[in-house]
């Protein structure tokens, strides 16, 4: 949702900064929630943790974009975030939010805004799980387009976030390049033909 982009950044002041390295996870699955975040530098990587004990990426966080709404007031992350990059992220306390939205109401909006589309993409990813692969990766590249206004993402990334083998993915991918569907720049997956994309995620 690119219209949700860096509108959280007049409220910086009242969050805690912190820099984190790769791979630092910022909030588990499961752990009672501490608040929410907002990435300022980098990319976060959300994971969702099956009941098998499968853990895929559903979610990659661009800069601007808050993460984690979910766990206030000690509610349970549903979902774990990890840092993809080196990153620079706010983290909001249920004191430090209801100040904000004391002294500024609209932020609310926004909070509540970004809140409904991660339980709205949460519901879709979860009842995508069990389609075929060729609709996954449409539908993931078609998100990835919309929150990050790019498609792009390497095989190995694009690989976790469906949740299958590079081989699997890589069969797709050689077909579709054939088809004209997407190229390959730099070991980036980028979508050529929108249209077609499209209509696979939904078939």
């Amino acid at each position: 949702m690119k219209e949700l982009h860096y509108k959280w950044e007049p409220y910086l002041k009242y969050g805690q900064r912190f820099e984190v390295e790769k791979n630092k996870v910022i909030y588990r699955q499961g752990h009672s929630g501490r608040g929410f975040y907002y990435l300022s530098i980098g990319e976060i990587n959300i994971t969702l943790l099956s009941e098998k004990g499968n853990e895929r990426i559903i979610n990659v966080v661009p800069p601007g974009m808050l993460f984690g709404e979910h766990g206030v007031h000690q509610e349970p992350y549903l979902t774990s975030a990890t840092a993809a990059c080196p990153s620079v992220i706010y983290f909001f306390s249920d004191e430090a939010a209801a100040a904000i939205y004391a002294e500024h109401p609209e932020a609310s909006v926004i909070y509540t805004e970004s809140l409904i589309y991660k339980f709205r993409t949460l519901a879709e990813i979860l009842s995508l799980i069990e389609s075929p692969v060729e609709q996954q990766m449409a539908y993931y590249l078609l998100k990835l387009s919309e929150e990050n206004g790019s498609a792009s993402m390497n095989q190995t990334s694009f690989a976790k976030y469906i949740g299958t083998s590079r081989i699997t993915l890589n069969r797709v991918i050689q077909k579709w390049k054939q088809e004209n569907y997407i190229i390959l720049h730099n070991r980036q997956i980028v979508i050529k033909d929108m249209e077609k994309i499209k209509a696979i995620a939904n078939q």
